[in-house]
């Protein structure tokens, strides 16, 4: 979703809703009522977006590891305690609210309710036909963003992948050892003539030089497994919500809204954006 943003304020320009090409000019409170659907109907399919993307899923296990479960509570990241319907609402008008909920895909039917209401707006000369063409590339464009975020989700990597890696894993911190301590008691003979105590004690050295090794490639093993589904919801997924919340701060700032209409950006809870 990081990739929205860099095209976001196109879709809130306030110059593209005008009455420059129209032939039955419209009042200024009816354009900027349009500019305000537009606006926060794109706020609404964000918000769509990342309750989809935040929907639970029965391959998401990550977070229930015992050693996750901690943060994952505390993080509280806000689509595990907002309804989407709760946070569509005020965003849009009743006919537009029941028509995206009796969808399946609510961020799909969210832009083509955006791509109507433009056409509208061409036909009636309060868009330009350039800056329709514009908009629409850009509405192409968050279709194809929002099947590939899609596509991430619903279709994990084959649990073979995980499973092969995590039992390789495994096997190699067993057999370890195997490997190490003959390798440091050679080490620990070749110094006892000339260290005697230190040749004697040297095998013990590869009890800790063990313990980091396994470490090192269990924390990889772990690191691969959380970046399997980056929109599980836990500490080191991409903080989609927070990302979204600064896109709608800017397009609401953009609008001249009210700063009391103006949400704030989400808490940093210990150190973790969500």
């Amino acid at each position: 979703m990081g990739r929205y943003r860099q095209r976001i304020p196109n879709l809130g320009d306030r110059d593209m809703v005008t009455n420059d090409y129209a032939e039955v000019t419209a009042s200024e409170e009816e354009l900027a009522s349009h500019r305000n659907r537009l606006i926060h109907r794109h706020i609404a399919w964000l918000t769509a977006l990342r309750h989809a993307m935040r929907a639970k899923k029965p391959w998401e296990v990550f977070v229930d590891h015992r050693t996750n479960k901690e943060w994952y509570e505390k993080i509280c990241i806000p689509e595990r305690d907002n309804r989407l319907e709760d946070d569509l609402a005020p965003l849009l008008d009743a006919g537009e609210f029941e028509n995206v909920m009796s969808k399946t895909n609510k961020a799909a039917s969210l832009l083509a309710l955006q791509s109507k209401h433009l056409r509208e707006l061409k036909e009636r000369g309060l868009i330009w036909e350039f800056s329709f063409l514009k908009l629409e590339d850009l509405l192409e464009e968050f279709f194809t963003l929002q099947g590939k975020s899609e596509r991430i989700k619903n279709f994990p990597y084959p649990r073979h992948f995980a499973t092969i890696g995590h039992d390789l894993v495994r096997i190699f911190i067993l057999l370890l050892p195997a490997g190490i301590v003959p390798e440091f008691a050679e080490i620990g003979k070749s110094i006892e003539e000339t260290y005697p105590i230190a040749g004697q004690a040297f095998i013990w050295i590869a009890i800790p030089v063990i313990v980091i090794i396994a470490w090192v490639f269990h924390t990889m093993q772990r690191i691969g497994t959380s970046g399997e589904n980056p929109f599980e919801g836990s500490a080191n997924d991409v903080p989609i919500s927070t990302i979204s919340r600064g896109i709608e701060i800017d397009m609401r700032e953009m609008n001249n809204e009210p700063a009391s209409q103006i949400p704030e950006q989400l808490p940093t809870v210990h150190n973790v954006q969500m």
